[in-house]
């Protein structure tokens, strides 16, 4: 290797190191590519939620909160529930209508660097303080008939270069990882990407099935719309409707485009 290619080399692991850490801060897609590259795991890791139930019935005057809050510039960024969705689990500690201001959202990404020391964490600090993250906000939906569950993450950056350069970080990290591409969402190939996670793994059949919770499958998405970053996480029974997933995802990519409509 030269000298040359290695540096570029050094360069693209620094980014996407960088990367990796700063998009998998909150659960989902980029936090699952991570820990796929770290250990090749190669499964598909069992997640359940209740069956969701309506917040609010048609005419209540709380019936809106139920679609998810709208009330700050980044919660109004992500997409109202649709119709056939309900609100979701939690996502982590966020709970599943959460929102972090540009400062406490850059604070949480440096967290992500506790197991860097020395000159490597101050660079990453730098780069991260160099985002100029604006803020952060996550939603989950559920489908009303229990087969799907997408946690969405949309992230506002200063630097539209930063987030266009992110995207095709976390674009080449899917098709390194050789992981089957996912649904296309019409009208936004060039600006959105979607892959399928492992299939799960078959286990043994035991006395104990009828009590197994299914293995699900994940589709892994991401797309970016002027100087916002949006990453969706799906999980689904197999076989998985990875047309769902593209449809939310478009909705999700055309509300940012014009936040006041109704979709």
């Amino acid at each position: 290797m030269t000298e040359k290619t290695g540096g570029r080399a050094r360069r693209l692991l620094k980014n996407t190191l960088i990367a990796v850490l700063v998009l998998g801060a909150v659960g989902g897609g980029v936090a699952y590519t991570a820990v796929t590259v770290d250990g090749a795991d190669r499964t598909a890791p069992t997640v359940a939620w209740e069956r969701p139930t309506a917040t609010a019935t048609p005419g209540d005057p709380a019936a809106d909160i139920g679609r998810g809050r709208a009330s700050t510039p980044m919660s109004k960024l992500l997409l109202p529930v649709p119709d056939g969705y309900v609100l979701g689990s939690d996502i982590d500690e966020y709970g599943n209508d959460g929102e972090l201001d540009g400062k406490a959202a850059a604070a949480l990404f440096k967290r992500t660097s506790r197991t860097v020391y020395g000159k490597e964490r101050r660079a990453y600090e730098k780069a991260v303080d160099a985002l100029g993250v604006q803020g952060m906000a996550v939603r989950s939906y559920a489908r009303v008939d229990n087969s799907l569950q997408a946690e969405v993450l949309v992230l506002r950056m200063k630097d539209r270069k930063a987030v266009r350069k992110f995207y095709e970080i976390r674009k080449d990290l899917g098709e390194l990882l050789d992981l089957d591409k996912g649904p296309k969402i019409e009208g936004h190939t060039k600006n959105a990407v979607c892959h399928l996670g492992p299939e799960p793994t078959k286990p043994e059949k035991g006395p104990d099935d009828e009590f197994r919770t299914p293995e699900l499958r994940k589709v892994l998405c991401v797309a970016y719309e002027g100087e916002v970053m949006v990453t969706v996480t799906a999980y689904g029974i197999p076989p998985l409707e990875t047309k769902a997933v593209a449809d939310l995802l478009g909705k999700q990519i055309r509300h940012i485009e014009s936040p006041g409509e109704y979709i």
